[in-house]
């Protein structure tokens, strides 16, 4: 989910902590990516679910090939990293979404028509182990490194890895990472009239602090109250409003003792929890040399590709020499 409405209150309130630039000019800078965002966003965004000779799901390995090949063929390094276990506090938001792809999946049993299939099918897929390993398989032959820890939130530990400068940037559209303490992140073009192949949006957290005239943890404060996947959120408070609350009473104590608000019950007891996760990874020691590594295997990946996901020979070959050549 993110942090509600985070997106437009920075373009309103902080333009300059949002530029705009061509994927070209990251070259050999080093990008963690949160990876199961990465993978839902290409099971879900493609047209139609595509599926292989044994009728097994593929959007998966397909929009993530052409992705990632994307960002190699820009010679940036890339580092994937998947979710482990999440924090208790975050099982309500995994069962409502749970429940939607149920639901979903029953929608699906009572359409008719084609495109209604399409859209239910799509909306009722929820991230397999199975589609796990087969990511990790492409990385291997595409010979990216990862890293899949038992617990942890992937853009937690992305975001630590770029605030201890072992990486250049995060990429991701989860805002959860700004919070976490993401120096610079990278996220799909916010601005609709510069929307083309090769240009991404990169927000610096710094910029946003000083624009907002907060400090980090009022950032995260602000965050929470906004409405994040760890606490429930506040009736009749938004993005503005949450601003305009840390910037008066500095801290939650001081908004819950002077106002009025219906709070949900143990509110405050749930806002200390989420705080406490968006700091915790504060400086956790990651090792890179630790990531899963390998070198990309031309042969092996084209095999794969073409005759167990049953991609387009010669769209493969073409991402394929884009890659090499680098």
């Amino acid at each position: 989910m993110g942090i509600k409405s985070l997106t437009p209150l920075i373009k309103k309130h902080s333009p300059d902590s949002i530029s705009h630039i061509n994927l070209y000019k990251f070259s050999g800078k080093k990008v963690a990516i949160d990876g199961s965002l990465f993978i839902y966003q290409s099971l879900l965004n493609s047209k139609n679910i595509m599926k292989n000779k044994e009728g097994i799901i593929t959007n998966h390995i397909v929009g993530l090939f052409y992705k990632l090949s994307l960002l190699l063929s820009y010679n940036i390094i890339i580092l994937f990293i998947f979710d482990g276990k999440p924090p208790i506090e975050k099982y309500d938001c995994i069962q409502e979404r749970k429940n939607k792809a149920i639901n979903a999946k029953c929608k699906l049993n009572e359409s008719t028509s084609i495109d209604d299939k399409n859209k239910y099918e799509k909306l009722s897929i929820r991230l397999s182990p199975e589609m796990v390993n087969e990511v990790k398989k492409l990385l291997h032959l595409m010979g990216i490194s990862y890293f899949h820890p038992n617990i942890g939130e992937a853009e937690a530990i992305a975001s630590e890895l770029c605030r201890q400068q072992e990486v250049d940037y995060v990429y991701t559209e989860d805002m959860d990472s700004l919070v976490y303490g993401c120096p610079n992140l990278i996220r799909n073009c916010v601005d609709s009239s510069l929307k083309r192949t090769g240009i991404v949006s990169v927000i610096n957290l710094d910029t946003i602090l000083s624009d907002f005239n907060i400090t980090m943890d009022q950032f995260i404060s602000f965050s929470i109250i906004c409405g994040c996947d760890y606490c429930p959120n506040i009736p009749k408070i938004g993005s503005t409003t949450s601003l305009k609350l840390i910037k008066k009473y500095k801290n939650i104590d001081n908004i819950i003792k002077n106002n009025n608000y219906d709070f949900p019950h143990n509110y405050h007891q749930s806002f200390n929890n989420a705080f406490n996760i968006f700091t915790s990874y504060r400086d956790r020691k990651y090792n890179i040399k630790d990531f899963n590594s390998s070198t990309i295997n031309p042969d092996l990946l084209e095999d794969y590709l073409i005759n167990n996901i049953n991609m387009n020979t010669n769209r493969v070959k073409n991402s394929l020499k884009k890659i090499i050549i680098h």
